[in-house]
């Protein structure tokens, strides 16, 4: 059962809306009157079920923000799920599975480096490939005017999935 809900991002404003801050996007949309404090070195919320945790480090950091989270409540690898963007879907694409590769992501590489395992779930956010151009540029670009308009459909469809999060592994849905 999912304990800390995990949303990857960077924490200053000029990343605030790029596509490598989708994460710490859906927890605003999602969770938009919660009250966030600092702690375990990221924001930290609590909903009567759920402890959500948007990491303060910088997105290749963010294992030690989580790492900070899991010990101090106790949580297991397997009960977090992560938040975050992926180059290998299309934009509009979610898939919910435990573990799997991670596809040169930084912000899961240092996951896995302070968990010692990738065996976490991953609520994986299609923000699709660059057409030309650097992957590093893309991350860091906003959304196009389109992706943008479609970004309330995509975050019905992410909270969809995250209620069924527990009975539901693996899934995918696509904006149609």
């Amino acid at each position: 059962m999912v304990k800390i809900l995990v949303f990857l991002g960077n924490p200053t404003r000029e990343y605030a809306l790029t596509r490598h801050n989708v994460g710490w996007m859906v927890a605003d949309h999602l969770y938009p009157d919660l009250a966030w404090k600092e702690k375990h070195k990221g924001l930290f919320a609590q909903t009567e079920i759920l402890k959500l945790l948007k990491p303060l480090t910088y997105m290749n950091e963010s294992g030690r923000s989580v790492r900070a989270a899991c010990d101090f409540y106790h949580v297991a690898v397997d009960e977090l799920l992560v938040v975050h963007d992926d180059l290998e879907l299309d934009f509009g694409t979610i898939r919910l599975q435990k573990g799997g590769g991670l596809q040169g992501h930084n912000g899961l590489k240092s996951l896995k480096q302070h968990l010692c395992s990738d065996q976490f779930i991953r609520l994986r956010i299609g923000i699709g490939r660059p057409k030309h151009g650097s992957v590093s540029s893309f991350v860091l670009q906003r959304f196009t005017k389109e992706e943008e308009i479609a970004l309330p459909l995509l975050f019905k469809l992410i909270k969809d999935m995250l209620l069924d999060c527990n009975s539901n592994l693996p899934a995918t849905k696509t904006l149609v």
